[in-house]
């Protein structure tokens, strides 16, 4: 399943959203113009290596839980990490607002860059890439926009169809093959690949301050035109 489009236009312009991928694709094509015994120190030296962060804790370390959401280590990771981030990042930056929108894409990768440290404390393999945060960016969506309709290519054997499906079932089948990945990758040695515990920790972020604007009171200001709002039917002092 691959999400293609969402149904819920927003009312202000994802400016932070767009600035993101910008500086997203700017890096990564730094990366690729560069010889590749320099990437790969470029990934070391800027990405989250967890060793490094539990036993040698720095500045220059602690910077790396920023630096490394803005590398990716190949055109498909790039490519797929931004089409999540342009479809569902625009309307949480229309729903938080822009200030509140970068706090907790941040917030979101750096504890999704932490969850992966936590299970593979010892690995001297460089994380990289933006798909925690973004996952934190899918967590809120969910909450915020659980029967938003998400157009979907939905593969049936060698024949694929476009299906416009309600984004809780999108994310919520996105996150249960993330989590057992994730689970079925415990106990093996890494030597590369996905970060899945980064991407689990960035939803479950993401649902837990999607949760807490909600109870707070923070939740979208603006819902899209025609967006039926699954909790309205609760009393407002509910929201609040």
């Amino acid at each position: 399943m691959i999400p293609v489009r969402d149904i819920n236009p927003t009312h202000r312009r994802p400016v932070l959203t767009i600035l993101i991928i910008a500086i997203n694709v700017l890096v990564f094509l730094y990366e690729v113009m560069l010889p590749e015994q320099a990437r790969n120190a470029r990934f070391m030296e800027w990405g989250v290596v967890p060793y490094r962060i539990v036993n040698e804790l720095d500045l220059a370390a602690a910077m790396t839980l920023i630096t490394s959401m803005f590398m990716h280590g190949g055109w498909m990771h790039i490519l797929s990490n931004m089409l999540y981030l342009l479809i569902f990042g625009d309307n949480v930056e229309d729903a938080l607002g822009h200030a509140r929108y970068l706090i907790v894409y941040l917030a979101c990768g750096v504890g999704a860059a932490l969850a992966q440290v936590a299970v593979a404390p010892d690995s001297q393999v460089p994380a990289i890439g933006a798909s925690g945060a973004i996952a934190g960016m899918l967590g809120a969506y969910m909450v915020f926009y659980p029967t938003a309709r998400v157009e979907s290519l939905v593969f049936f054997g060698f024949f694929a169809r476009l299906v416009s499906l309600p984004a809780v079932l999108v994310l919520g089948s996105w996150f249960v093959l993330q989590f057992f990945s994730g689970v079925a990758s415990l106990g093996i040695t890494q030597t590369g690949g996905v970060a899945w515990f980064a991407h689990i920790g960035g939803f479950v972020l993401g649902l837990v301050v999607g949760g807490l604007c909600r109870l707070t009171g923070c939740q979208p200001r603006r819902l899209a035109s025609g967006y039926q709002d699954p909790y309205s039917r609760y009393p407002r002092s509910y929201d609040r």
